[in-house]
């Protein structure tokens, strides 16, 4: 017998079945993972994550226009703060359970979720992630840059450039009526294939009317496993690929720093996408 998941797509007592209805209604009925319709986003909603797309891709702009060898990373936090409330956005990070501060800056062996600080001072050679999500209008929409500070190592920028790779290679891969794995799966093969590992420990995620919502987007796995992607879904691919192993551990002292287990470095770039009837559409570019 088959065992079947959940039913998720319900229809409303009373509707006519659409084209859309009948497309998710046949995996569903196959034992397949799929959405609520709550996840599927409306023009409008879409749009309004757009809005909040530009101002998060405006904010990162202008960390590029600034970072530099010897600011701290107190300073980037600054940057997006004040960048962000100026134009009219909130900072999705500052506060959220209890996050002190308005974006994440990663550098060299933190995977994610580093915390500014004025003691933290950027380096010749280091690389760093900025990863800031913002609010406009009740909307969210996420993104995250590597930057290379000054001159590094050629090892160090091959993984900068691999890991913006998978990021490219797992978008190409969703595809409509296709499924959360097949973007793992192509991202976990092209970072294996350059002598990389995958974070396994951490994902990426629905956004949009929430910071974090369903589907869990993993960036391993195999195809045609996960949930089904149907056009009006938004959510993020962010892989985070180590130079090492894929084990990571959490700073105690802060509960937030994210690690790699042998300290080597990690790299990771993030986009808010929305799925469309041709394919996934960048929401942050």
């Amino acid at each position: 017998m088959i065992k079947r998941n959940k039913v998720n797509w319900k229809i409303p007592k009373g509707a006519e079945l659409t084209e859309l209805d009948k497309k998710v209604l046949y995996f569903q009925n196959k034992g397949h993972l799929v959405p609520t319709r709550e996840l599927i986003k409306t023009p409008e909603q879409i749009e309004g994550i757009r809005r909040a797309g530009l101002l998060n891709t405006a904010v990162l702009d202008k960390v590029a226009e600034n970072i530099k060898e010897g600011m701290s990373t107190a300073e980037i936090d600054k940057i997006v703060y004040d960048y962000t409330t100026s134009h009219g956005g909130i900072p999705a990070c500052l506060g959220y359970e209890g996050f002190p501060k308005s974006v994440c800056t990663s550098i060299n062996e933190v995977v994610c979720h580093g915390i500014p600080s004025e003691e933290e001072i950027l380096e010749e050679g280091d690389i760093i992630n900025v990863d800031c999500t913002t609010i406009v209008d009740g909307y969210y929409a996420d993104a995250s840059r590597m930057f290379i500070i000054g001159k590094t190592t050629p090892e160090k920028e091959k993984l900068v450039q691999v890991a913006r790779e998978c990021m490219d290679i797992g978008a190409e891969a969703a595809q409509p009526f296709g499924f959360v794995g097949d973007i793992g799966h192509a991202v976990e093969k092209h970072a294996k294939k350059n002598g990389f590992s995958v974070v396994r420990d951490l994902c990426g995620h629905g956004v949009g009317l929430e910071f974090h919502e369903e589907p869990d987007v993993l960036h391993y796995g195999r195809k045609g496993t996960g949930m089904l992607l149907v056009p009006g879904m938004v959510f993020t691919i962010e892989p985070m690929i180590n130079m090492g192993t894929w084990e990571v551990f959490i700073d105690e002292e802060d509960g937030w720093t994210v690690v790699t287990e042998d300290e080597l470095p990690s790299a990771q770039w993030e986009h808010t996408y929305v799925m469309t009837d041709n394919g996934l559409e960048i929401l942050t570019y």
